[in-house]
């Protein structure tokens, strides 16, 4: 633990010199939180101070804090093979290539990159490279996507999601080749229906969308099987099937972001296998190494990288590159990490805490300010409203002390974007190692800041 006078010293380093994500600068000035280790489920700060981390850094470390065993894989690869560029082949890309394409069924092919973003990235230029050659007199270029849709922080990505609080600063931030759809957000359903009896009138709404663009027109439908960003959305049953098939009939491809919802996070190895659905691109990312170490990939079926197989002369090979993908230390990594997560099978343990969090927040919808709960896995959000009936949001600066009070509390939770109009849903993504006594913890900290904090804004 850093003395006093250490710990000021790395305040001070920071404070001038670093530029940090999201988080204003005034803020840090005032918190001036210093992390110094972490072990499972808990992290600890310069203070000693620990605090139950409910998102998982950045809803990544999925095994948890404090695996030496994946320290030790990164130093025995580091003596062995630092790095070579993914031009040439090396073992562990390859042997985490076959890995994940198993997982995902064994008809795959794997392109690996450093982070969700570039995987989604990536997967924008092989659908439309894609579309080029097999649909050599069209122009299939558009991905259609959702509002409220999160898929990165890149100037492309964020063209695609539909967050306006995080693009806003940027634009305009591209032409039309992103096309938002209406999302299944079934709190706050846009065509005002229950999920029960909507007969999934969000995809209507995205096929509408489809036939007005043109089919000809469209490369891939983008989706996250649970929208993150904007409170861990849980679609109704049959949406991705529906979209899947919607798909199939108009000959566009299905991409599918699993770069939050994949390894174990909902219950499943990867969310779109609750389905039968089996996408043609799937974007993975965090989970993949728990943040060990930065890793990223793009997978496509093989009825998808067929079209890039041809004679050299024929210039069809994937026009991509990236100077860290496939890198060898972070592969060997993501790989033990994977080996993890089956040996454990973190993904039944998701499934299993994850009904008993649930159950647990469900609780809380006896303080008013609480309009809905809802998750899959260890993936979970509690919507704060001021009215239930009008479904009036909490005020950002409630939502804000909210959060902060329950840092006091020692317990770490996060918010949903979409700024003052819908940054009011509290989100959990906690390692998938979480105790069902941390969970108890987790539960009873809201418990008690909800009535504290929410009753200074009239109901």
């Amino acid at each position: 633990m850093p003395t006093p006078e250490q710990r000021a010293v790395v305040v001070r380093k920071d404070l001038d010199n670093v530029i940090h994500p999201i988080v204003p600068h005034k803020q840090l000035e005032q918190q001036q939180l210093v992390i110094v280790s972490a072990k499972d489920s808990t992290v600890v700060d310069a203070d000693g101070r620990e605090y139950l981390d409910g998102m998982a850094g950045l809803w990544c470390v999925n095994v948890g804090y404090g695996r030496t065993e994946l320290a030790d894989v990164a130093a025995e690869q580091m003596r062995q093979l630092s790095y070579y560029p993914h031009t040439a082949m090396n073992l562990p890309a390859a042997a985490l290539a076959e890995k994940v394409n198993g997982l995902l069924g064994g008809d795959n092919h794997v392109y690996f990159v450093s982070s969700g973003s570039e995987a989604n990235e990536a997967a924008f230029k092989f659908a439309r490279q894609y579309a080029r050659h097999e649909f050599p007199q069209q122009n299939r270029y558009k991905t259609i996507s959702r509002y409220y849709g999160y898929h990165g922080t890149t100037l492309a990505t964020l063209a695609a999601g539909g967050m306006g609080d995080r693009k806003m600063k940027f634009e305009p931030l591209s032409g039309n080749e992103f096309v938002h759809v209406a999302p299944p957000y079934c709190y706050r359903c846009p065509f005002g229906l229950e999920p029960t009896s909507c007969d999934l009138a969000c995809v209507k709404n995205m096929e509408t969308t489809v036939l007005g663009e043109g089919p000809q027109t469209v490369a891939e439908i983008l989706i996250e099987p649970v929208m993150s960003a904007v409170g861990v959305a849980v679609p109704p049953d049959g949406y991705l099937p529906a979209v899947a098939d919607l798909c199939r009939r108009h000959g566009i491809l299905l991409h599918v972001d699993e770069v939050i919802n994949g390894f174990g996070r909902t219950g499943r190895l990867f969310a779109h296998q609750h389905t039968d659905v089996k996408p043609d691109i799937v974007t993975v990312a965090k989970g993949i190494s728990s943040a060990y170490l930065p890793m990223a990939a793009t997978v496509v079926r093989n009825s998808v990288f067929q079209s890039f197989l041809g004679d050299p002369s024929e210039n069809r090979q994937v026009n991509q590159v990236n100077t860290y993908g496939g890198h060898p230390v972070a592969a060997a990594v993501a790989l033990r990490n994977i080996e993890i997560l089956l040996q454990e099978k973190l993904a039944e343990r998701s499934a299993e805490n994850g009904a008993y969090l649930l159950d647990g927040l469900k609780t809380l919808m006896r303080h008013r300010w609480v309009g809905d709960v809802r998750g899959k896995g260890l993936y979970a959000g509690v919507e704060l409203v001021t009215d239930r009936t009008s479904k009036a949001v909490m005020p950002a600066p409630q939502i804000k002390r909210l959060v902060e009070r329950c840092q006091e509390r020692g317990v770490i939770v996060g918010r949903s974007g979409g700024g003052a109009h819908l940054g009011n849903t509290l989100v959990l993504a906690p390692p998938l190692v979480l105790t069902r006594a941390e969970i108890d913890r987790i539960v009873s900290v809201l418990d008690q800041t909800i009535p504290e904090i929410c009753p200074e804004v009239a109901a």
